[in-house]
């Protein structure tokens, strides 16, 4: 199967977005101010969250977005059935420390499930997108060449090798309740990694397994959850319970969480 227009459309989006952000990226001087809950954010993603919910209102008029910067500012939209998440720029610490490892991030959310979503690292020219419908893919990009998607390749995560699991643990948010969880796994290898490209490495069989004890928003997760999904894997919390989305009493804030590829559900 192929990804459907409502995916590659979602992808589309994603990339131009990203190309916002490679402008930013290439000045030599980034200008970052401080939110009410300490976190940086700069131009970059205030410029492109406002492109992308721009054309999510044309592809798709009347549905709610829960997006970071918009729900920072105070101005959350009252969510329904059917939503999206936006996370612009996830990983402005990476951003900011020009390692690459930044994602743009769009999801589409139905019945409280990450059906479609797509994750895209423009620095690293890597767009990974995601439908419960057709599957996963990765389609590799160049700055400044609209994608083309007849040339993504479907991806799938693996079953781990016999010699043990590949871990990956994000590179800014490490901690010690995340090497005690993965103290009971026969964990061969670490890679580190920023921003939601962790779950795209899970889904695409380059790791295994990705446990996130830090907090977390819906929007930094769900896009990946739906790639990873795809894929074949799973994201639930760490006490296995089903990790689901539009939790507005809580403010959209996630419980912590284990992603994981196929067979290692210890």
């Amino acid at each position: 199967m192929t990804a459907t227009p409502a995916l590659t459309a979602l992808a589309d989006i994603a990339w131009h977005a990203g190309e916002i952000i490679l402008k930013h990226y290439r000045d030599e001087a980034i200008e970052t101010r401080r939110k009410d809950d300490h976190s940086p954010v700069t131009a970059a993603d205030e410029d492109a969250e406002a492109f992308i919910l721009a054309r999510l209102a044309e592809i798709a008029p009347g549905v709610p977005v829960i997006a970071e910067e918009e729900t920072a500012a105070g101005r959350v939209q009252q969510i329904a059935e059917r939503f999206f998440l936006v996370d612009p720029l996830d990983g402005t610490k990476e951003f900011l420390n020009r390692n690459g490892e930044f994602t743009v991030n769009i999801a589409e959310i139905v019945g409280g499930v990450p059906v479609r979503g797509v994750v895209f690292a423009p620095a690293k020219e890597r767009l990974f997108m995601g439908e419960l419908e057709t599957g996963a893919y990765e389609l590799a990009t160049k700055p400044g060449a609209p994608p083309d998607f007849s040339q993504a390749r479907a991806i799938s995560a693996c079953e781990p090798g016999t010699d043990g699991l590949i871990a990956v643990a994000s590179r800014s948010h490490r901690d010690t309740k995340t090497e005690e969880y993965l103290a009971a796994y026969p964990v061969k290898d670490f890679v580190a990694a920023g921003s939601s490209l962790k779950f795209c490495l899970v889904a695409a069989g380059e790791a295994d397994i990705y446990p996130r004890h830090g907090r977390t928003m819906e929007w930094d997760t769900a896009a990946g959850h739906a790639v990873l999904a795809a894929a074949g894997g799973s994201v639930t919390t760490i006490d296995g319970k089903p990790f689901v989305y539009g939790k507005a009493g809580e403010k959209f804030a996630n419980p912590y969480f284990v992603a994981r590829g196929l067979g290692n559900k210890v």
